[in-house]
């Protein structure tokens, strides 16, 4: 007899299963492209990237600690003058005065607009314990922020750097510690002057703290600053939807002995 006809048999296509694998990789790495978008995104664009505020025990670490064995000048009496060789800027561990005013950004939302100068010069003398003269000036014309934009508007808009680049403070009344401190204990006083910012003085109480660390006396403050006290108006750009209309100006100040 003829053999019988063979039965064909139907085998599964050899490309499914590896095609169908091929997309599961394909949209697992599709996915997780779009999550590290988001994350840069938020990074580089809806990030707070303002600095934090100033703190005294934080400025103390560019001078470093105390030391028991090394008790210092002794009489803090004569001039001492702001050295801005002390830290560096690049990490905002040495001297600076600015500014920090909170900002809502088209696309981006609220943000804490910031800038900084190291360009800061000045003399505070003592007496015993007492400090009875500090003259401090800060060159805002060459503050620096995050945001290139930012910088080059204030210099026409708000504070006016290009018209009123010189921002100062000089105290009008004695500051007594009543003893003299200890190396590395901190102070806490209110410093009574002037400030003058965007062509306009007015008298400021500026709290402050300071502290004595291995031969330099660091000082950290800020003060609440209200546009319409100094004649500042807004500043106005495309991508600003709103600022407030006052702002907090903060210095990090480190003092040796002249």
């Amino acid at each position: 007899m003829p053999d019988a006809p063979e039965t064909p048999v139907h085998h599964a296509s050899s490309s499914t299963a590896p095609n169908g694998k091929r997309w599961w990789i394909v949209g697992g790495i599709a996915a997780a492209m779009v999550v590290l978008a988001g994350v840069a995104i938020w990074y580089f664009v809806f990030r707070d990237t303002a600095p934090p505020p100033v703190d005294i025990e934080k400025a103390v670490e560019s001078v470093g600690s105390a030391d028991a064995a090394s008790p210092g000048q002794g009489s803090l009496s004569g001039t001492w003058a702001v050295d801005t060789s002390v830290g560096s800027f690049d990490d905002f561990s040495g001297t600076f005065v600015g500014y920090r005013v909170n900002e809502e950004l088209v696309g981006v939302g609220a943000k804490t607009a910031f800038g900084r100068t190291p360009d800061v010069s000045g003399t505070m003398t003592i007496d015993g314990s007492t400090a009875t003269e500090v003259d401090v000036v800060a060159d805002l014309s060459t503050l620096e922020s995050d945001e290139a934009f930012r910088d080059g508007t204030i210099g026409n808009q708000a504070i006016e750097t290009d018209r009123f680049p010189k921002a100062t403070f000089t105290l009008t009344e004695p500051i007594d510690f009543q003893s003299v401190p200890a190396d590395g204990e901190a102070v806490s006083v209110d410093a009574k002057g002037t400030l003058t910012l965007h062509g306009v003085t007015r008298d400021v109480t500026v709290p402050l703290q300071a502290k004595l660390v291995n031969d330099v006396i660091v000082v950290t403050g800020q003060i609440d600053v209200a546009f319409a006290d100094y004649g500042i108006e807004k500043p106005v750009a495309a991508r600003v939807l709103s600022i407030e209309d006052r702002g907090v100006m903060e210095l990090q100040l480190f003092f040796t002995k002249q």
